[in-house]
């Protein structure tokens, strides 16, 4: 009989950690029997009903959301929930309230993607040493060691790196370059990351305006939207960047037009992993990164692309002329990076996954 998880991702918007969830429902429907707990309203609830995967929305009205909490208590009793898998913050809290105040008994399976530690408040403390959280799977070993600083019981701590779907990239076919009304000439430098703080793109635009004063032949385009778009906007508009940054805004064919860029540029403080990064080598642009988080996993230095400070403007900008000016080494990070992508499967995450399901159900 297959083993009955219960998904929990509250998030109203698509991210990383939303992707990562319904490459799990995709990958391991054959395995178990999976139910999704979202949002109302949420983008999660959309991919389920899309495509066909068991789930339950409950509307959320706050960070300690009783009714969410009492909830889960009742999915798990009335389904059966053999594991909670949880995928993101308030989703942890819920199921811990669930636990510690309707006596839900369910093991506890939490992601964390975030690289930095788990806060010293008494709250933060409690919930992740609460005795219902079985395994902590963190998307990088930067995470798990970061994590561990808080946790008691450090063999809860396990690494899972995302995956993504190798399969869905296609070749470039000019499309992209065509909306910005540029040529295959011009060096085309982008980014597809949200518009977060953690993504920095201060850093980012200051890097465009080093390069753009200097070469003529290149465009820089974001392809994104977040909570810090108009205030990144502005910053890019101050500097009179418009006619060589675009700002495309949220698109559902990153798969189709990511090939057309010469060079990906991440600039991020923190990151957790960064699977666009992932993108970038599985459509065989070269990347410079910052050294934030789990990128130095991905970015290993002179191999598969070169890192660089966070916030070293020079540094950075300095990483992205190599770039355009060498051949050679655009062509060597490339193929050093085919062969690292290879390990980031969403097949591989999933399968790693269901190893600590059933290990966390055997104890």
């Amino acid at each position: 009989m297959k083993k009955r998880i219960l998904h929990i991702a509250t998030a109203l918007s698509w991210r990383g950690g939303e992707q990562q969830a319904a490459y799990l429902l995709e990958e391991l429907a054959e395995e178990i029997d999976a139910v999704m707990l979202c949002s109302t309203g949420s983008k999660m609830a959309e991919f389920c009903e899309a495509k066909g995967f068991h789930y339950v929305t409950q509307k959320k009205k706050s960070s300690l959301d009783l009714a969410y909490s009492k909830k889960i208590k009742t999915l798990c009793v009335e389904r059966k929930i053999d594991l909670i898998h949880v995928h993101d913050a308030h989703a942890h809290t819920f199921s811990i309230l669930a636990a510690s105040i309707f006596g839900n008994k369910t093991p506890i399976i939490l992601s964390r993607r975030v690289d930095f530690p788990i806060k010293e408040n008494l709250f933060s403390k409690f919930k992740y040493n609460h005795s219902s959280i079985k395994k902590i799977i963190c998307v990088s070993d930067t995470i798990k060691r970061i994590t561990a600083v808080g946790i008691k019981d450090p063999s809860k701590l396990a690494t899972v790196y995302s995956g993504i779907d190798l399969e869905k990239f296609k070749p470039a076919s000019g499309k992209l370059r065509k909306e910005l009304g540029i040529d295959r000439g011009t060096f085309l430098i982008g980014n597809t990351s949200a518009l977060a703080d953690h993504k920095d793109y201060f850093t980012f635009i200051d890097v465009a305006e080093k390069i753009i004063t200097h070469h003529n032949n290149c465009h820089f385009v974001v392809m994104g939207d977040g909570p810090m778009k108009d205030e990144i906007l502005a910053f890019a508009a101050a500097r009179k960047l418009n006619n060589r940054v675009t700002f495309t805004g949220f698109r559902t064919d990153i798969p189709e037009v990511l090939a057309e860029l010469d060079l990906f540029l991440i600039t991020s403080k923190t990151e957790g992993l960064g699977t666009s990064i992932l993108d970038a080598f599985a459509c065989k642009v070269p990347v410079v990164g910052t050294a934030g988080g789990g990128i130095t996993e991905l970015v290993e230095n002179e191999k598969t692309g070169l890192l660089c400070e966070v916030k070293n403007v020079q540094q950075i900008a300095g990483a992205v002329e190599r770039m355009m000016s060498d051949t050679a080494l655009r062509k060597k990070c490339v193929i050093e990076a085919q062969n690292k992508v290879q390990l980031f499967s969403k097949q591989q995450t999933a399968q790693t996954t269901l190893k600590y399901y059933l290990e966390v159900l055997a104890l």
